[in-house]
């Protein structure tokens, strides 16, 4: 009996132990042309939580003793790639080998985002970024709603949750790209890579990132390394009637060789004479290089360069009367000379980028990246200087006379506005008023002759250049150097920590670029002092530049107007831990940095004597803290809930730092770090057929700090009716971002997919934030009733709030395809006047309201302009073929099919701020002189390309 019982406790051992045996679904995935293995392709098992990625090798293993059994459909993924559906049978205790897979890549996806992203480096290079937040271009993954968002939403200036993209990151080979002076990627400097920028990675808010904490619009990080890329070349001409007119080409890829070698290089050109925007030249090129060394099975070395010289003409927002009387394409930064256009704003940027990165597999299961970059150069804006002044004698005493009417064509007072002031038709001027119209409908544009002429009268008699052009120079020197961690604890534990140190100087100054057949200028301020308007003003240290050279006289090249050094330092330590389970995921990561800025001027502005221009200002600091966790609760196969939440302190950007930084050494008055809360929700389903994202999602962000500079003409504060060049500076604002995004998709037949994406938000101030202003005309800083402006509810601008698309793409097997969207903006809103809705508005040089003041007629006046809803239909489509070893092929995208127009946003003017004067100026009958200022979106759009691939 015993032995009865002991053979049959060996039989139930033996069978448990067969029942609990894991079944393993494994493989190796490759590329069809190259036979190379395919990292961080997803593998998953339809209908199941199972599921796995594929390592650098290729490989990917699905195990466990409950997987599901019987016919399967095993789902393969990624990016760039035809996706897979492939039937297997699982049966328990086995193991099922898929080796290889091969994956053919996805023309018409690659090719297509590499358009779009091209069509809209107009958009990525604008100077201040505040209008625009393209990083969804290099985001774009297989996500439905970001797709929308980067190609279709982008072009009416659409920003995701309302974020600008200074709360976003991008990084390139793990190297932060964002700029410190005002927190935003400066995309200029590698545009025209796009071949080389395929492989990216992308991280959407603060869910979990391999190398940084991240940012709360989300990361993307460009990985420019040289065994990343697939061997072979690639060559294409692209015509378009955008920003340029033209861009061609060429990359070549070597791969890994046999010798442990690799190397990656491209070179393009972008030209056009003119972009859609009149006047708006485009000269660019770009070269990129790359070589990698694999040193051994565990370390390689990469170094990487690119260098983007760029150069282009600028637009600029222009009013209603400007464009009724034009058309939307008018730009009054050009003129005619010797025959051609030349405009007067040149944005020229020249900052090569150098990377150093070294990679080490210290074991299976962890990894050292350890990266240093170096980026140098310079970025210039050109404008017109009309303040040129020559010193004279009267009565025996210095002075200083000149100063000239601003050349432009769209200035106030060439317009038929500015001539019918006067509402009674028995006193306004309407035959100046004609005649001004008709020559700006037939002109409109700077005079270039005019200002040599009238600067070759002033060198006859013997007087220094009235009018010049002046370069706005900012000349940067960053080093950046990182090292980034990961390792696994365990199979489903994961944490990464980095320490980053970012150290810039930058270099800012104006740069006489061009005397205009002048012989020399002289550097002083003109616009100084209470006597400016009478074109006179006496010798006095307040109109010296300069106070260690008085009275210079510059030439072409020279420094001149400001000149000083901004000093900076990060510091910055991050980790993060991710845990992975069966039903759950979730991961939590911290960051703690410290900043240090500070100004050196090399100008002691007669101004601000002594140490308040000249020599170092007070060093400033700040410590902060970032902190984040979220999870994804797996419900089956095909629900998915996750949540991401975090709180951080975020220090000002160097823009938001010194409140006049050209003059002085002044910082803001109670500079404050910014704090934001962020949170989403969001539901996911995945199925063979469907795949959807609904997201809400909320962000609060207090303390924020903003710097605006402009003319008014109204400071009642001062006690008396005086205008002045100011600095305005905003303190202590409270931002709410609240909302939900949506994307779904249908492959409802193996060639028809339909689609469909939304985004309803609401972007408002949530305080009355603290305003002053400062300025060289007064003794400041000036505050206005409690100190105040009364932003409360007040929407904050940056493109629609609510966007939704829907559209069909069409894939032939025959490599031709086809798609359409039609996307419908709405509750786009201008950016309003902070210094109009203070106390300024409504209070007279007493100290007192207005006699006349109408509240109701003030709420009318400071109600906040929104733009009409506007439908925008794009397509896009193309064709392939493959001949011998050789892809050919084109792709075409068409924008704005039906030429719908389109205010893509704008501001107010600052020039009239007070309520009898702005109540005056919007009351004209026959239009405001001072009225808002609009960006206009492009007419119908095309892009097309031409490309071989080898």
């Amino acid at each position: 009996m015993k032995q009865y019982l002991f053979v049959l406790w060996i039989g139930l051992l033996s069978f448990f132990q067969f029942q609990a045996q894991d079944t393993v679904v494994m493989g190796r995935i490759v590329d069809t042309d190259s036979s190379e293995p395919i990292t961080g392709v997803e593998v998953h098992i339809q209908s199941s939580n199972f599921s796995a990625e594929t390592s650098a090798e290729g490989t990917f293993s699905i195990k466990a003793s409950d997987l599901p059994q019987g016919e399967q459909v095993l789902l393969v993924a990624t990016p760039s790639y035809i996706s897979q559906r492939i039937p297997i049978i699982i049966q328990n205790g086995e193991t099922i080998n898929l080796d290889p897979i091969l994956l053919e890549v996805d023309l018409t996806e690659v090719e297509a985002q590499i358009g779009v992203i091209s069509l809209s480096n107009n958009e990525l290079d604008q100077d201040d970024g505040t209008s625009f937040n393209i990083s969804g271009l290099l985001q774009a993954s297989r996500d439905v709603f970001l797709n929308a968002a980067a190609f279709d939403f982008s072009a009416t200036f659409f920003r995701p949750r309302g974020l600008d993209n200074e709360n976003g990151k991008v990084l390139i080979n793990g190297i932060e790209m964002n700029k410190q002076y005002n927190g935003r990627p400066q995309w200029s400097n590698w545009g025209g890579l796009n071949d080389a920028q395929r492989n990216r990675e992308f991280s959407m808010g603060l869910s979990p990132n391999d190398y940084t904490f991240g940012g709360i619009a989300g990361t993307t990080n460009i990985v420019m390394r040289a065994s990343q890329y697939r061997e072979g070349g690639r060559i294409s001409y692209a015509m378009a009637n955008r920003s340029y007119s033209g861009r061609v080409m060429g990359s070549y890829n070597s791969g890994l060789l046999n010798n442990g070698w690799a190397y990656s290089v491209l070179v393009s050109r972008r030209f056009g004479n003119e972009g859609y925007i009149d006047g708006t030249l485009y000269d660019a090129n770009s070269i990129f290089a790359s070589v990698e060394k694999q040193l051994s099975d565990d370390h390689s070395l990469n170094f990487s360069a690119f260098y983007t010289p760029n150069r282009r003409g600028k637009s600029t927002a222009i009013t209603q009367e400007m464009k009724d009387l034009k058309d939307r394409r008018y730009n009054p930064n050009w003129g005619y000379q010797d025959g051609g256009k030349r405009n007067s704003r040149i944005r020229e940027i020249e900052e090569p980028v150098i990377m150093l990165n070294h990679y080490w597999d210290i074991s299976d299961k962890t990894t050292l990246n350890t990266n240093l970059g170096y980026q140098f150069g310079k970025m210039g804006n050109t404008r017109i200087d009309n303040g040129g002044t020559r010193l004279i004698n009267i009565d025996g005493e210095e002075a200083y006379i000149g100063g000239a009417r601003n050349p432009l064509g769209n200035y106030y007072q060439r317009l038929p506005s500015y001539f019918l002031q006067d509402d009674d038709p028995t006193t306004a001027d309407y035959r100046n008023a004609y005649l001004a119209e008709q020559e700006f409908i037939n002109d409109g544009q700077l005079d270039w002759e005019s200002l040599y002429r009238a600067n070759s009268i002033v060198r006859t008699n013997g007087g220094n250049a009235i009018y010049a052009i002046q370069e706005d120079r900012v000349d940067d020197t960053q080093l950046t150097a990182n090292t980034i961690l990961n390792t696994s604890f365990a199979e489903n534990i994961l944490f990464t920590a980095s320490a980053n140190y970012r150290n810039l100087k930058s270099e800012n100054f104006a740069e006489l670029k061009d005397l205009l057949g002048g012989t020399g200028y002289l550097d002083v301020d003109f616009f100084a002092g209470e006597d400016a308007q009478n074109q006179q003003i006496s010798v006095g240290d307040i109109a010296q530049s300069d106070l260690q050279n008085r009275n210079r006289i510059v030439k072409e090249g020279d420094r001149y107007k400001y000149n000083y050094d901004i000093n900076a330092d990060v510091l910055t330590g991050f980790a993060q831990t991710q845990f992975k389970y069966n039903k759950i995921d979730f991961y939590t990561g911290a960051e703690v940095s410290s900043t240090n800025y500070q100004r050196n001027g090399l100008y002691e502005n007669g101004n601000y004597p002594g140490s308040r221009s000249l020599g170092k200002s007070e060093k400033v600091s700040f410590t902060n803290f970032k902190v984040k966790g979220g999870a994804t609760y797996k419900v089956t196969g095909r629900h998915l809930v996750d949540f991401n939440a975090g709180y951080l302190t975020k220090a000002p950007s160097i823009r938001n730092t010194f409140s006049n930084a050209r003059q002085n050494n002044d910082v803001v008055i109670g500079l404050e770090d910014e704090k934001i809360t962020t949170a989403d929700l969001s539901y996911i389903f995945r199925s063979p057929i469907v795949k959807a994202r609904l997201t809400g999602f909320y962000a609060n962000i207090k303390d924020a700090t903003d710097i605006g500079f402009y003319f008014t003409e109204n400071l009642t504060g001062l006690g008396y009716d005086e205008g002045a060049f100011v600095q305005e500076v905003i303190k202590g604002a409270e931002k709410r971002h609240l909302g939900a995004e949506l994307g779904i998709e249908a492959q409802v037949t193996p060639t028809i997919k339909l689609k469909a994406a939304a985004s309803v938000g609401q972007y408002i101030y949530n305080n009355n934030p603290n305003l002053y202003l400062t300025s060289d005309d007064f003794e400041g800083p000036l505050v206005f009733g409690g100190g105040t402006t009364n932003l409360k509810n007040y929407h904050i601008a940056g493109g629609p709030e609510r966007a939704y698309q829907v559209g069909f793409e069409y894939r032939d097997p025959d490599f031709w395809w086809v798609g359409t969207t039609t996307n419908y903006f709405s509750n786009a809103y201008i950016d309003v006047n902070n210094l109009a809705r203070s106390a300024n508005f409504s209070t007279d040089f007493d100290g007192q309201p207005y006699s006349n003041y109408d509240p109701e007629v003030a709420k009318d006046i400071l109600k906040q302009e929104e733009f009409g809803d506007y439908f925008l239909v794009n397509a896009i489509g193309g064709k392939s073929w493959k001949i011998n070893d050789y892809y050919v092929g084109f792709f075409a995208v068409i924008t704005n099919i039906l030429d719908q127009e389109y205010k893509t946003g704008g501001f107010e003017q600052g020039r009239k701020t007070a309520y009898p004067d702005l109540q005056e100026d919007q009351s004209r009958a026959n239009g405001a002189i001072f009225g808002p200022r609009y960006f206009f979106g492009y007419g119908t759009s095309y892009y097309l390309n031409f490309y071989v691939r080898f």
